[in-house]
C-alpha cells in the first residue's frame, strides 16, 4: 500500500521536519509540498537538506492543492490549520501539528490563544494509557505541543499508577531555539543566544500549560494543577524537562524509590520510541538528536517526598515531526516505526 501525502507550512521547521521522515517513509509518496509567502520557490532554497525534494516547487497553501491526498500534514502557525481542516474531504486523514485542536476546553484555548474553539481532535501521543486504540482509524488527529510531549511522558506512569499528588507539580523545561520557529526574531539572533540561557512565559502564561494540565488530569483521573516555566537555551534542537511532584504516602503503607521506578519501567518496557535509562544514566538532549526516541531517568527526594524526571527529547522530531507520522502509521494501520528508525546523532 503506498500512501499519497501532502504537506503544508513545508518552508518552516516542523513541516521541513515532517519531510525529512516522509522522504524516507517506505509507504509514502510526497505528494502536494505547500508554503504560503515562500510559495513559487524551490523546496532547495529553503530546506537545502532536504537533497531528495530540492528541485519541487512549493504551490500554495490551498483546500484544493492539499485535497486529493490519502494524508495531509498540517504544519501551520495556530489558528490558521482549522479553517483548512474543516474543507479537507473527511475521509482524509488530517494531522494538525499546530495547537487548533489539542485542547479540549473551549474556555481554555480562548484564554491563551485568543480566539474561537475549533473542537478538539484524538491526541497524537500513542504512549498515553489507551490512547492508541484511540488513534487507530482516525481520520483527524492533533499532534502534542513539544513541551507537552516531554513533560506527560515524564509524569504520566506517575498519576496513571495513583502515586502523585495532584496539586503540587512542578516543570521547567529547556528548549533549543527551533521551538520559536523560523520567522527572524532578535532574541533568537546568535549572537542573543550564545553563551545565555533565559526564562519566558513565567507565572502561568505559556500556552502549553492548558495542554500538560489536559493530559495529567486525563492520567490521574481528576485535576492536577501545574506550575510550568520554559527555558531557552544555547542549541538548535532539543528539549531537556525537569518535572516534580510530592509522592503520594498513605499511613501505613510508604512509597518506595523501587516502586517508583517499577511504575515507569512497566509504563515504557514494550515502547519503541521510549526509554527508562539504566539507573545512574541521566537523559541528554544530543542522545536524541534528530531521532523519534525519548529518554528518561527519576529519582526520589525522600528529604522532601518528590518523584523528580528528566526526559530528553528532540523538539522537532519526537515533539512535533515524529509524532505526527507515529500516529499517521497507528491510523493506517502501518507499522508503527515505519520512516522512524533513526538512532540519535553523535558526537
Amino acid at each position: 500500500m503506498t500512501i499519497s501525502v501532502a504537506v503544508s507550512g513545508a518552508s518552516g521547521y516542523a513541516g521541513g521536519e515532517v519531510l525529512r521522515l516522509l522522504a524516507g517513509h517506505p509507504d509514502v509518496t510526497i505528494g502536494a509540498i505547500t508554503a504560503h509567502s515562500n510559495a513559487g520557490s524551490t523546496l532547495g532554497e529553503l530546506q537545502p537538506h532536504l537533497h531528495s525534494l530540492a528541485d519541487r516547487i512549493l504551490e500554495d497553501t490551498s483546500v484544493e492543492n492539499l485535497s486529493g491526498h490519502d494524508v495531509v500534514f498540517l504544519a501551520l502557525p495556530h489558528g490558521a490549520s482549522a479553517g483548512i481542516a474543516a474543507q479537507l474531504p473527511a475521509g482524509t486523514v488530517v494531522i494538525d501539528a499546530g495547537a487548533d485542536h489539542r485542547l479540549e476546553d473551549p474556555a481554555a484555548w480562548e484564554r491563551f490563544y485568543g480566539s474561537a474553539h475549533a473542537g478538539s481532535w484524538p491526541y497524537g501521543l500513542p504512549e498515553l494509557p489507551g490512547q492508541r486504540e484511540k488513534l487507530k482509524g482516525a481520520n483527524r488527529i492533533a499532534v502534542p505541543g513539544c513541551y507537552p510531549t516531554s513533560a506527560l511522558l515524564a509524569l504520566t506512569p506517575g498519576f496513571s499508577n495513583g502515586l502523585l499528588h495532584a496539586d503540587d507539580v512542578v516543570i521547567v523545561a529547556a528548549s533549543g531555539t527551533s521551538g520559536a520557529g523560523k520567522a527572524a526574531k532578535v532574541n533568537l539572533i546568535g549572537a542573543e543566544v550564545m553563551g545565555s540561557m533565559s526564562p519566558y512565559g513565567v507565572g502561568g502564561g505559556h500556552r502549553h500549560t492548558p495542554e500538560i494540565e489536559q493530559g495529567l488530569s486525563l492520567a490521574a483521573g481528576g485535576p492536577v494543577t501545574v506550575s510550568f516555566t520554559p527555558t531557552l537555551a544555547p542549541m538548535s534542537r532539543g528539549i531537556l524537562t525537569t518535572a516534580t511532584a510530592k509522592v503520594r504516602q498513605e499511613p501505613g503503607r510508604r512509597v518506595t524509590a523501587g516502586e517508583l521506578r517499577r511504575a515507569w519501567a512497566e509504563a515504557y518496557d514494550d515502547e519503541p520510541f521510549v526509554h527508562l535509562l539504566p539507573e545512574g544514566h541521566w537523559p541528554t538532549t544530543k542522545s536524541v538528536q534528530g531521532s523519534n526516541h525519548a529518554v528518561m531517568q527519576l529519582a526520589f527526594d525522600e528529604h522532601t517526598g518528590r518523584v523528580i524526571v528528566c526526559c530528553a527529547i528532540d523538539n522537532l522530531t519526537k515533539g512535533t515531526a515524529g509524532g505526527a507520522v507515529q500516529s499517521m502509521n497507528i491510523a493506517l494501520g502501518l507499522a508503527e516505526t515505519a520512516g522512524l528508525n533513526l538512532q540519535g546523532v553523535a558526537p
